[in-house]
């Protein structure tokens, strides 16, 4: 089977499991966004993934696409290489938290099981990258995530961060300099009703804070 997923499939399959999260099916035209090719392209490839063997995705025409257990593997390799590069990175290197999301892209798809396992070795064996998402397991499998929306909160209700989206680089660079960070807590001092803005106290800053929702939505806290 390694043989045959190619950098591109592993893109696909990295894309679909995620569009997948909490039960979703993803879209050709999702993923045609997010991969930035044309829908009639992704159509084919999804076609060819579920008629290789094992089938690598479900496909049905309107319908969407999810991941077989072959499928779900193979992504998993992957973003398990990504998020113990970008740690790697960010430890080892002397990267920032926003620039590791694109150089990590570039090097998933090369290095070898057993770079990844001393790599692993080297930081300890972590659970989560700079961003705080999950680290996928040496087996395979992606740990429970329990974590909420921040933008789901509302007025005194505490909860501690535990990962931020990593694909937007200025969003990153904003959360740093404000202290939203992983393991940080935060307080909800008011909640707008209006636009949804909340008015936050960050733990360690003295000012107190007012976040958008198109902020919110990509925090994802623990009560």
């Amino acid at each position: 089977m390694s043989e045959i997923i190619t950098q591109s499939i592993q893109d696909y399959l990295k894309h679909i499991y995620e569009l997948n999260e909490n039960g979703n099916t993803a879209s050709t035209n999702d993923l045609a966004a997010r991969l930035n090719i044309a829908p009639a392209s992704v159509t084919g490839m999804l076609q060819k993934l579920a008629s290789v063997s094992p089938a690598l995705v479900v496909y049905k025409k309107h319908q969407g696409v999810t991941l077989t257990r072959a499928g779900e593997k193979a992504a998993l390799e992957v973003i398990r290489h990504h998020r113990l590069l970008e740690l790697y990175l960010v430890k080892a290197l002397g990267y920032s938290w926003d620039e590791v999301h694109a150089e990590a892209d570039r090097l998933e798809h090369f290095i070898s099981e057993d770079f990844e396992a001393r790599v692993a070795e080297a930081l300890g064996h972590p659970e989560r990258d700079p961003h705080g998402e999950l680290i996928p397991t040496a087996d395979l499998t992606m740990p429970m995530d329990e974590s909420c929306p921040l933008a789901s909160l509302r007025t005194d209700e505490t909860a501690t961060v535990k990962r931020v989206s990593d694909d937007d680089p200025a969003l990153l660079r904003h959360l740093l300099e404000i202290g939203v960070l992983p393991e940080v807590k935060v307080i909800i001092e008011n909640y707008s009703e209006l636009d949804g803005n909340l008015t936050l106290h960050v733990e360690g800053q003295k000012s107190k804070i007012v976040l958008g929702t198109a902020i919110t939505k990509r925090i994802f806290v623990e009560k």
